[in-house]
């Protein structure tokens, strides 16, 4: 048997603080990629989509921005990215706090350490580890 990496399926353990007041209607679920909570990447592109009206779901989607479609959409490993509370991804990187009510449509991109943008296709998208 092989040495099972742990990084690959635990979470990064933080201490989750109420940063955010979250009072929207349909909940504060946000889709989220392992790579930001299992890997340690800051995120890299955010989007905020309609919510699903089945789940508590804020619309918010976020993504450190290394991620390519096979890795969004592997059907051998589903487990690229999980539900939590937009509060908890809050605590993970707090530089998303400031966009977090923006309208469903929104889409930011990183382009430095600590600054987004609104996404308009022409700029890459800044991916970083975040320091801990």
């Amino acid at each position: 048997m092989g040495l099972i990496n742990k990084k690959k399926s635990e979470f990064i353990k933080i201490k989750v603080e109420d940063l955010i007041e979250w009072n929207e209607p349909n909940g504060a679920g946000c889709m989220v990629s392992d790579r930001i909570t299992k890997e340690g990447f800051k995120v890299g592109y955010m989007y905020r989509e309609q919510p699903s009206e089945q789940n508590p779901d804020s619309g918010w989607r976020f993504m450190a921005g290394n991620e390519d479609d096979e890795y969004m959409n592997n059907p051998n490993n589903p487990n690229n990215h999980h539900i939590f509370a937009i509060n908890t991804i809050c605590n993970y990187d707090k530089d998303i706090i400031p966009y977090i009510h923006s309208k469903i449509g929104s889409c930011y991109i990183r382009v430095d350490s600590n600054k987004f943008e609104v996404d308009d296709g022409t700029k890459p998208i800044c991916v970083e580890k975040q320091k801990r």
